[in-house]
């Protein structure tokens, strides 16, 4: 029987990690230290994740996969030995902290020193995110007990050293500092340089988000782990609780969310009006539309890309104009962290736009302009359920009311395969990885459009299933077979 090739491995192991973190939802709960979790800790070292790095080494704990997961979850969980993923919970008016991670729009409650909640309102793709986040923290902590005993089980002099640092609390300088560094750096496998600048990375979120620092959290995991095999009651729970069994597919939160903006979109009257839904970040087009006008007897000189990044500064001075000029705002209340803009583009006739931006005069006057939606990213399988219902027809009491929807356009920072940061990619279709699903896109954009100061990719872009679960092999294999694929994201599938 011919071998299986690494992207071959790779595809089935990310498929079984889905389905495994897909069924152990609908269970209801699982330990890391059991079957199930370390089918999910196999599934993802066959994957072997490029954000992992050093995770397959036994010998070597991978600094930077822990910097970026330590971002991504919030403060604490690495003490914590139970962790609930539930859905919409009125925890406000409670005791328990609520805890927002540094680089990820999801919110937490620390319910008590053991445990810690997760609020999932995003779908599939949060869940598929923390739980990959969970197994590789599982997997670092077990090598960082192993470098922390002997041969015959006792704490290593590095690890009571640790021990020490960590329970007197104290800030630590100079020759002490040094010293502290060099024994962690014994313990994680890694240099001194290594792990100061590890070190350096997460005490400055320390000092700035009064986030932990990287002696509690290495001493937190393998104290963790330690105590778990001592008892069973010690040992780390992921439970899902049935409100989120019964949210997964619903759409609740995107539905919420959908028509708040359609009750915005009447109340300003523009229920006939034609509406381009954008999706991008909240700065972009704001800037792109209301920027020089706002700016432009400072900065009229400059060429379109050095005057917006001129302008990144001074947001609150662009939106104070373009409040003005019909532009309007819609913070997220529905839980689904995404925040959404409307212009009123028959309120742009008295703009001044940049000379080097080609704006359509005649459509902006027409009888009936158009109407900007513009809306953050989705999160992965969270773009199908927000743009679903928010293509629903609206029903307003006894009646179903349909918007003129003119077109969408998405546009995000993706990953990119043959080109470097900077470069432009356009879908001709989206694959979704790991499954047999593609999907051909109409894209009304064409390399011929851009001018030659940046680099035009067409072709295939692979819809990933997270940030962290992506392969070095499947992905040379989609760029270099018949698929030619440009790139990589996690939302275009779904989209």
């Amino acid at each position: 029987m011919k071998e299986l090739s690494k992207a071959q491995k790779a595809r089935t192991a990310i498929r079984v990690f889905k389905t495994t973190a897909d069924a152990l939802a609908l269970r209801g709960y699982y330990k890391p230290s059991g079957q199930s979790g370390k089918t999910l800790e196999e599934a993802l070292r066959m994957i072997s994740p490029e954000i992992y790095g050093a995770m397959n080494d036994p010998r070597t704990t991978e600094l930077k996969g822990l910097e970026y997961v330590i971002d991504r979850l919030p403060r604490g969980i690495e003490e914590c030995t139970r962790v609930t993923l539930t859905a919409q919970e009125d925890l406000g008016g409670t005791s328990f902290e609520k805890i927002r991670p540094l680089k990820r729009r999801r919110t937490s409650y620390r319910v008590s020193k053991e445990e810690i909640c997760f609020v999932i309102t995003r779908g599939l793709s949060e869940i598929y995110d923390i739980l990959t986040h969970i197994t590789f923290l599982n997997i670092e902590a077990g090598k960082i007990l192993s470098q922390a005993r002997d041969h015959a089980g006792n704490p290593t002099r590095a690890w009571n050293k640790l021990a020490e640092d960590v329970r007197k609390g104290e800030e630590l300088n100079g020759s002490e500092l040094d010293q502290a560094i060099w024994n962690l750096g014994v313990i994680l496998g890694r240099t001194y340089q290594e792990t100061r600048e590890t070190y350096q990375y997460i005490d400055k979120n320390r000092r700035e988000a009064d986030s932990r620092g990287l002696f509690q959290i290495i001493y937190s995991l393998g104290k963790c782990r330690q105590e778990s095999e001592i008892s069973k009651d010690n040992e780390l729970l992921i439970y899902f609780t049935p409100s989120l069994k019964e949210m997964i597919g619903h759409q609740s939160y995107a539905e919420k969310w959908a028509c708040m903006i359609k009750e915005k979109l009447v109340s300003l009257g523009f229920q006939e009006r034609p509406i381009h839904i954008i999706s991008a970040n909240m700065h972009s087009v704001v800037n792109m539309l209301y920027g020089y006008s706002a700016v432009k007897a400072r900065e009229q000189d400059s060429d379109i890309y050095s005057f917006f990044n001129q302008i990144r500064d001074r947001a609150d001075e662009v939106k104070a104009y373009a409040r003005n000029h019909g532009f309007h705002e819609l913070p997220d209340a529905s839980g689904t962290n995404i925040d959404c803009q409307i212009i009123d583009m028959s309120l742009l006739a008295s703009v001044s736009f940049h000379p080097e931006l080609r704006v359509n005069i005649s459509v902006i006057e027409s009888e009936k302009p158009p109407v900007l939606l513009i809306m953050d990213y989705a999160f992965g399988t969270q773009a199908f359920e927000v743009m679903d219902e928010l293509l629903e027809p609206f029903l307003a009491g006894n009646s179903e009311m349909k918007f003129d929807i003119d077109s969408v356009s998405v546009m995000g920072k993706a990953g990119i395969l043959p080109g470097k940061k900077g470069d432009i990619m356009l879908a001709s279709a989206h694959v979704l990885e790991g499954t047999p699903h593609n999907y051909i896109v109409y894209n009304d954009l064409r390399k011929e459009d851009f001018d030659s100061s940046v680099d035009v990719y067409e072709g295939v872009i692979v819809t990933v299933l997270g940030t962290s679960l992506q392969n070095r092999d499947m992905l040379k294999k989609f760029q270099g077979t018949s698929w030619k694929a440009v790139g990589l994201e996690m939302e275009g599938g779904h989209y």
